[in-house]
């Protein structure tokens, strides 16, 4: 038995689950922990875990990221069960080790935990048909409904300024300035746009300073595949991934997935003709988020949905240069001016939401409008 396995296998047994260890296998195509399926077997009954190794590399405090959890989860549970909803389904479940721990530390130091498998459900890479980003927008849209009255402010910054554009914009100040890699001459116009557009990065923290923006439990990872649809009914079931769960905006949140799912283009496509923010999509899922919301968005939120969405773009196409005049340090790449290419999608997506500024308000007013009949 190789190490890893023996690893995985020490973690597995650390766990309360219910009856013998009966097979332990890598599971799911996630890029930052190692995931496995823990299947047990109690008399005829079988019992379906998720097992995963953290990454301490990427999320320095775990005992931090780990109380986040805990305390969304469990809080989680409590509104769907008052819901009549079925929470061993529609959140994610922490099973507590034999010590009555969140998590387990291996002799290595690495760091596991454990989440009951949820049946009959299935997460999407890719937005195959509209109605999947109509059940992603409900289904985040409803996160922001159940932890409306969650404490934001006592939740742990998993990681600092995640999403403080204006401090993302001193970084990639200082990267232009130091030029390392001698980039900053193929990038005059990328670096000038951004610069251009100073002013507006910190109006949300701005808001929130003058009492007029809430802070949020965000989720910022609000992609489709963090998303379990239902088998059966094809409905969004349950929020996964919360590793990245910190005080923020609902506004980026939503945001973020305008910037993922929206684009008619890839995210690094080269050909920026193809680029565009698809109206439609944006529509189907400003309608699902609204519904998902249930009134619980302030008005002043729900204004800010179309800057939300422009900043999370901007703010990411920022990191994309960022990196790209660091030497492509963080992001991974497979060519050359890779992250040039990620940062000139995001802008031209920019470009595309400004030229559709009203229309876009148009559509987030209709979607408010029809929540409120």
């Amino acid at each position: 038995m190789d190490n890893g396995c023996d690893r995985r296998m020490e973690a597995a047994r650390a766990f309360t689950v219910k009856g013998q260890i009966k097979e332990c296998r890598p599971y799911g195509s996630g890029h930052i922990n190692n995931t496995y399926l823990l299947i047990c077997q109690d008399g005829e009954q079988e019992h379906l875990y998720i097992l995963q190794e953290m990454n301490h590399e990427v999320f320095k405090n775990i005992e931090g990221l780990m109380e986040n959890v805990k305390g969304v989860t469990t809080f989680l549970r409590r509104q769907i069960l008052e819901n009549h909803g079925d929470p061993d389904r529609e959140t994610l479940n922490l099973i507590p080790t034999k010590d009555g721990e969140d998590y387990y530390r291996d002799g290595q130091g690495g760091f596991w935990r454990m989440y009951i498998f949820i049946a009959g459900a299935t997460c999407y890479n890719l937005v195959e048909k509209p109605e999947d980003f109509y059940q992603s927008g409900k289904a985040f849209g409803r996160f922001q409904c159940l932890l409306a009255d969650f404490p934001a402010s006592e939740l742990t910054e998993t990681i600092p300024n995640f999403h403080h554009t204006p401090a993302r914009f001193r970084v990639f100040q200082q990267a232009v300035e130091e030029d390392v890699r001698g980039r900053a001459s193929q990038a005059e116009a990328e670096i000038r746009f951004i610069r251009a557009r100073e002013n507006e990065m910190g109006l949300a923290l701005r808001l929130h300073q003058e009492g007029k923006l809430p802070l949020r439990v965000s989720h910022n990872d609000t992609k489709l595949n963090n998303i379990m649809i239902d088998d059966v009914t094809g409905q969004a079931l349950c929020i996964i991934d919360l590793d990245t769960i910190m005080p923020g905006f609902s506004i980026f949140d939503y945001g973020d997935s305008i910037r993922f799912g929206a684009n008619t283009a890839e995210e690094d496509e080269k050909d920026l003709s193809k680029v565009s923010l698809s109206l439609p999509l944006f529509d189907i899922y400003t309608k699902g988020f609204l519904e998902g919301c249930n009134g619980r968005l302030t008005r002043q939120e729900i204004e800010l949905l179309p800057y939300g969405a422009k900043m999370m773009t901007l703010e990411c196409g920022m990191r994309f240069l960022t990196d790209y005049l660091q030497g492509d340090v963080y992001f991974h790449i497979s060519r050359e001016r890779h992250n040039l290419d990620r940062c000139r999608t995001q802008l031209a997506l920019v470009a595309d939401m400004e030229r559709k500024w009203t229309q876009m308000q148009a559509i987030v007013e209709k979607r408010n409008q029809e929540g409120m009949v």
